[in-house]
């Protein structure tokens, strides 16, 4: 099955907040949603707004929350959301323009991390790639999604259980939560593209076509994307892993490295799916030029039996008057069995000679 990735362009840079939402790259929805849970190690709260007011006044600075937020279409939200917790007007662009690379930028007061989530389409055959921005502060963490989902699912039944690891530390420790989650996410991706290859590899030995070479290119192109978007990433977890930032303890750090090591094993994975599909095109060229050197092959044979039968046939179609056998009682016979013993004798020859 053919994988293809689906983004659609970005809106210009440098243009203020308030004015980008024409431009933008993220689906239009009606309304933005807000989920939003306040939680400690004992107590759980878990809330939805369809009003960016109602979902900060739930942001009591006094106890840990989660503020998901669902759709970044609307720049007004952005800025009111970016004004409550004074978030650089750079961070705003960032997250109103989804084409950008994994990074993580430290604003002293809050952490900003923005990276790829992939889904798996097996109905169309390909995989839609979402940002998914974090603002990390010391008491809230603030998450937004292109649009509705449940990207972060695993990490929200892990904390409404109890006990919860989640629900014990802090927003730093949520943070490692949600990117160990999409990491993990990279190995469905992964095993998905791999099933395709191994689909694909079957085809190319039992009927290769043209339309299995345009599949072949295509998974070579969602594999050099998901290079590009995991290279970065690695990149930036090893830069939060390293405590550069007081808003990352020491023990949110060691689970970080973990997700670090993931991560190489995704690029590793990578990489040899690369070389795999290298090998793949280099199989099917090889395949179709056997294929077709069978057939010429079996043309040349034909060819090479007739040629005889040909001479014989055009000797006594010659239209001249004396000639011995023509008028031979047994001569028509006699040429048939010249012709057929010709043929027989080819076709031994050809295979003494393993031709056939």
């Amino acid at each position: 099955m053919a994988t293809r990735s689906r983004k659609k362009k970005r809106g210009a840079r440098g243009t203020p907040a308030s004015a980008t939402a024409p431009g933008l790259s993220a689906p239009k929805m009606e309304r933005v949603h807000f989920h939003a849970i306040a939680y400690d190690e004992q107590n759980f709260e878990e809330r939805s707004f369809e009003s960016v007011e109602q979902a900060l006044a739930f942001c009591d600075a006094s106890r840990t929350t989660w503020l998901n937020v669902d759709g970044v279409h609307d720049a007004e939200v952005i800025a009111r959301i970016a004004r409550f917790f004074d978030i650089h007007p750079l961070t705003q662009e960032d997250i109103l323009h989804t084409a950008q690379r994994p990074k993580k930028e430290d604003f002293q007061h809050y952490l900003y991390i923005v990276l790829q989530m992939l889904r798996y389409q097996p109905e169309g055959g390909g995989v839609d790639s979402e940002q998914i921005s974090l603002i990390v502060t010391p008491k809230t963490l603030i998450s937004f999604e292109e649009s509705p989902g449940d990207a972060f699912a695993p990490v929200l039944e892990r904390m409404r259980k109890t006990p919860s690891r989640v629900r014990a530390q802090g927003c730093d420790y949520l943070a490692y939560a949600l990117l160990d989650t999409v990491v993990d996410n990279y190995f469905i991706i992964l095993e998905n593209i791999g099933a395709d290859i191994d689909a694909l590899e079957e085809e190319i030995m039992e009927s290769p076509n043209a339309n299995v070479h345009h599949r072949i290119h295509d998974l070579k192109r969602q594999v050099m994307s998901l290079r590009k978007m995991i290279w970065p990433l690695r990149e930036m977890i090893a830069g939060l892993s390293k405590q550069d930032s007081p808003l990352i303890s020491t023990t949110t750090a060691l689970f970080l490295r973990d997700v670090y090591d993931h991560t190489i094993q995704v690029i590793d994975s990578v990489e040899a799916y690369r070389d795999l599909l290298a090998g793949l095109l280099d199989l099917y060229l090889s395949n179709v030029s056997y294929r077709m050197n069978e057939v010429m092959k079996v043309l040349t044979l034909i060819a090479t039996i007739f040629i005889p039968i040909t001479f014989v046939v055009g000797l006594y179609g010659m239209n001249f008057k004396y000639m011995p056998e023509l008028e031979w009682r047994w001569g028509y016979a006699f040429v048939w069995g010249v012709m057929l013993v010709m043929v027989a004798g080819l076709i031994g020859y050809f295979k003494k000679k393993h031709w056939l």
